[in-house]
């Protein structure tokens, strides 16, 4: 694993956050180097840190340059900063990888990539923000392919990281509390574009207006893959899932079907993956589905277009939106998309919520989830209208405001579902 181009071997290193990513980059490099760790949440502190002279800093994803507490020093040292990916690269450079990014969609397409190439007998490890840390894979050969789901705030801080196959699946506002700028934001993720060879490639939708721009702003190297076409009604038949109806899932499908072509995959193996894919947790799961009611727990949608592309292609629709808002977010739908639809609003930030949504559709504002849910309950029981309704846990914010993280939202939201709504009906 070692070798005389391995930069990271006999340094004076910093690790700054003590999180998966930064733990897993200490038991990595601890063997070979002098390590100094920091964390901004550990009370006791090394107060002579900063009169060490590193030679390199490694960030945990989750630091804020300009709000951590070695802020200045960070700054004045950031010709030094470098991430887990860079490490992970500096390591594995021979391997094959393919890294997603976006805004929306990145989980989901990892895990089916990483479905369809295990079923096609490759050695594929699937790492990043999904999965294992990058840095605690073992057993890795060069015929090993990596699958990584890389956030921005990975790709901020990264410098040596490249991947041979990039996907940037679509950019919306998001993450501007960190980032400041949607350009700042979309920088970020197009850092993954930016380092990539001609021998590399990128696949991008360029029906997204912050990726077209970006793209039709700068030169890059890579072999360009445009993303624009919609998916053949005969190949969606052919796998008959309808987890792949909606709008949303028919994008990471394209995708997908642009890297099986590159990577010349069995297309009979991968009809196979596409038609037993279930979908990930808590991201448009259907967690219930009979006759009369379906019932969608979406927890992980922290966006407004997040979740415009699941409501487009539902009708009468009970939908759970609220939470901790994110900044510069906005609902693109229209009026004519909202016909039946009707927002039952919850947490923090319900006034930003409902300043968004009552020219659009009703809405009704709650105390909290528990009270929601129970309302919906009775409506459901009142409505003699035979036709199907969904009941949509989408709730386009963060969980922030009453949860850990939107894991623990969705586990809670399943609870309140046994609890109050008939699902044996």
């Amino acid at each position: 694993m070692l070798n005389s181009l391995n930069i990271f071997y006999k340094k004076k290193i910093l690790i700054y956050g003590l999180g998966k990513s930064g733990l897993s980059a200490l038991k990595f490099l601890k063997k070979n180097n002098k390590i100094t760790t920091h964390d901004d949440k550990i009370k006791v502190h090394n107060k002579k840190i900063t009169k060490i002279k590193f030679d390199y800093i490694i960030i945990s994803p989750g630091i804020d340059i300009n709000k951590c507490k070695l802020s200045k020093f960070l700054k004045n040292n950031s010709k030094k900063i470098y991430t887990d990916l860079d490490i992970f690269y500096n390591h594995h450079k021979k391997n094959n990888k393919i890294t997603i990014t976006g805004t929306n969609g990145k989980s989901t397409t990892a895990k089916i990539l990483y479905d369809i190439l295990k079923d096609q007998k490759v050695d594929v490890r699937l790492v990043g923000n999904i999965g294992n840390p990058i840095l605690l894979e073992k057993k890795v050969t060069n015929r090993t392919v990596f699958i990584i789901e890389a956030s921005s705030y990975q790709l901020e801080y990264s410098k040596l990281f490249k991947s041979n196959i990039s996907l940037i699946l679509n950019i919306s506002p998001d993450h501007l509390e960190r980032h400041k700028t949607i350009n700042k934001y979309v920088s970020a993720k197009f850092k993954l574009i930016k380092n990539q060879s001609k021998k590399d490639f990128a696949i991008l939708n360029i029906k997204n207006f912050y990726i077209k721009r970006e793209l039709e702003s700068k030169n890059f190297l890579p072999k360009v893959i445009k993303i624009k076409k919609n998916i053949d009604n005969i190949f969606l038949k052919k796998i008959n899932n309808q987890y792949f109806n909606t709008e949303g899932n028919q994008e990471n499908l394209k995708f997908i079907l642009e890297v099986a072509k590159i990577l010349k995959l069995k297309k009979n193996l991968l009809v196979k993956t596409l038609k037993k894919f279930k979908g990930l947790k808590y991201r448009q799961e259907i967690i219930f589905q009979s006759k009369k009611l379906t019932i969608i727990n979406d927890s992980k949608a922290t966006t407004f277009s997040s979740s415009a592309s699941l409501l487009k292609s539902l009708t009468n629709v009970y939908w759970i939106v609220g939470g901790q808002a994110k900044k510069g977010d906005k609902l693109l739908l229209s009026k004519k998309n909202c016909k039946n639809i009707k927002a039952y609003v919850f947490g923090t930030n319900k006034n930003f919520f409902i300043s968004k949504l009552k020219k659009l559709m009703k809405y009704e504002s709650f105390f909290n989830l528990k009270s929601l849910v129970k309302k919906i309950s009775l409506e459901i029981k009142l409505d003699k209208n035979k036709t199907n309704k969904t009941i949509l846990f989408s709730p386009s914010a963060a969980s922030f405001d009453n949860f850990k993280n939107f894991e623990k939202r969705g586990e809670y939201f399943n609870q309140l579902i046994k609890k109050y709504i008939n699902v044996q009906s």
